[in-house]
């Protein structure tokens, strides 16, 4: 497990394009924050508090709409930041993020973020190549919302995930995050992953981890190629 904000920093794809010595300098600012199962790291609206980078465990980033519905924007693990945007930009949080597993983050705060950024315009140049990162992923998940059926979405989902040592993906606790962030309803969600464990394209086990047998195969159905499952 990466403990140190200087590894976690390191390993961090918004962080890809920055060299050593800032990265270094970036990680005397930052701060180790540990939260529990559950809990809720900041709210929509509330003030930035800077840039999180998540070093273990699960964090998932979510909007709740006036009617109380929620959806499920990202869904984060070890080498993800959140935050990033708004303390770019510097407004205020535009959705909640809350740990779904016992997790170990780390922020830069605010205003040491942006000193850091007023000072060093290398620096700036080099985290806007980062956040080329999550440009991608979000023309991706337009693609999948446009594109691709319900077990191409979970295909992608499935294989774009981060491995364990042992090569299976963990998923949420709660499949109702997967489901929403894919923008699929539970019940959905549900089959549709009852159909690719039919098919034998994938194994679900125990403590929410999924085993991927077929991946080739697997690829096929998240390019919209494998429809006879």
């Amino acid at each position: 497990m990466q403990e140190t904000a200087d590894e976690i920093l390191k390993n961090c794809h918004f962080f890809a394009q920055v060299d050593r010595q800032r990265i270094e300098r970036l990680a005397q600012l930052a701060q180790l924050r540990r939260f529990s199962k559950g809990q809720l790291i900041f709210r929509q609206g509330e003030a930035c508090p800077g840039v999180y980078m998540v070093g273990s465990g699960m964090v998932r980033v979510f909007k709740i709409a006036p009617s109380g519905k929620e959806h499920v924007l990202h869904i984060l693990g070890p080498g993800n930041t959140f935050a990033e945007v708004a303390a770019i930009g510097g407004f205020n949080c535009p959705a909640n993020a809350e740990a779904v597993a016992d997790s170990t983050c780390v922020l830069i705060p605010l205003d040491l973020f942006r000193k850091a950024m007023s000072e060093d315009h290398q620096l700036c140049l080099q985290m806007m190549t980062g956040l080329t990162f999550w440009v991608r992923h979000f023309l991706s998940l337009m693609e999948d919302i446009v594109l691709r059926d319900a077990a191409g979405r979970l295909a992608r989902f499935l294989l774009e995930a981060e491995p364990d040592g042992d090569g299976t993906v963990r998923m949420p606790t709660l499949k109702r995050h997967v489901a929403s962030h894919l923008n699929l309803t539970s019940e959905t969600f549900s089959r549709t992953l009852s159909r690719l464990i039919e098919a034998g394209l994938i194994v679900e086990l125990d403590n929410n981890r999924v085993q991927l047998r077929e991946p080739d195969r697997l690829r096929l159905v998240a390019d919209g190629f494998f429809p006879q499952i």
